[in-house]
């Protein structure tokens, strides 16, 4: 025989259980702002099923010459964690994360543990004779000059590996209820990363002792990782153009070392690679350091490094 509960009994029960569910509702999604798209990229992949971060560099915009909108000032004041890669890259964040985001956990990637890091390359094959450019005509202050770090981290798929563990830990700090869903998600990225860093070796393998020259000196860590051999960059800032001078001086450079490619990069006028690399055997080409024309999402970094890999296999090698 079913047992029933007296009417009396069974309100409080009932009352009890509609109490105890809002109470078992999961708290809202951290709230995230990331400063470029392959940082955003990966913490995206880090946050898979629970939120999406806010990404501040949108488009086609460069972190080199960038100014906040209101919206992302308010993201900002609004932000539990800041990911980005520091001063060298994201000179327009200094002051705001100190007016805008001072409750906000700040990653720094730069001054991750292990990360490695290269320095900026100075001299007239790298855009100009070891001098800082100015950005002040944007808003801020920095220069670029020896001894300080290149911000482009991410373009080592290694380096890579270590954002997405620093991004999981800082999470997880914030957000420790969902800490087995950030560390599974880390997990993940960091075998994709194993696996494209593989392929990037076999593709990249076959052209790395051929001479090139790029639009701006960001690829470093791609260089290093696979070996490839860079000679030079048109100019040391993408919103520097260079002087006749040092256009001349690469064009020769070019010759001398019978550079196989100039790389453009899609968000700047490509006029000026076809002038540097007119007279000579080269060919052209395009990098992308940023993922400038590509969707933003946990896929965009893989689709950024296997396109630049596919450009630099295609152009050395001539077809």
């Amino acid at each position: 025989m079913p047992i029933r509960l007296a009417p009396l009994l069974a309100l409080p029960l009932l009352a009890g259980f509609l109490l105890a569910g809002p109470a078992r509702a999961e708290a809202p999604p951290p709230d995230v702002v990331v400063t470029v798209k392959p940082l955003h990229s990966l913490t995206a992949a880090v946050m898979q099923g629970i939120g999406t971060p806010h990404l501040l560099v949108r488009g086609a915009a460069s972190p080199h010459a960038f100014s906040l909108k209101p919206s992302d000032a308010r993201a900002l004041d609004g932000a539990e964690l800041v990911v980005w890669v520091g001063p060298p890259l994201e000179a327009f964040l200094e002051r705001p994360l100190t007016s805008l985001a001072g409750d906000a956990d700040i990653l720094t990637l730069a001054d991750v543990p292990g990360m490695e890091l290269a320095q900026n390359r100075v001299g007239d094959a790298w855009g100009g004779g070891g001098h800082g450019h100015d950005h002040a005509a944007h808003g801020t202050d920095h220069h670029h000059q020896a001894g300080e770090v290149d911000g482009h981290i991410w373009l080592d798929p290694h380096n890579a590996k270590r954002i997405v563990a620093a991004v999981a830990d800082a999470l997880v700090r914030i957000d420790p209820a969902r800490a087995d869903t950030y560390r599974a998600n880390a997990q993940d990225a960091a075998e994709r990363l194993d696996t494209l860093d593989r392929e990037m070796a076999a593709n990249l393998e076959p052209v790395k002792d051929r001479p090139f020259v790029t639009f701006h000196d960001a690829y470093q860590y791609l260089e290093r990782r696979y070996g490839l051999n860079a000679v030079g960059a048109i100019t040391v800032s993408p919103d520097q153009r260079p002087g006749a001078r040092h256009v001349a001086e690469l064009r020769n450079r070019i010759r001398t070392l019978q550079a196989a490619c100039v790389f453009a990069e899609p968000q700047f006028e490509p006029a000026l690679v076809r002038t540097v690399a007119e007279g000579t055997d080269a060919r052209t080409g395009v990098l992308d350091p940023e993922g400038a024309n590509l969707t933003e999402g946990p896929d965009l970094y893989f689709e950024l490094m296997r396109s630049n890999a596919g450009a630099l296999a295609e152009c050395l090698a001539g077809s």
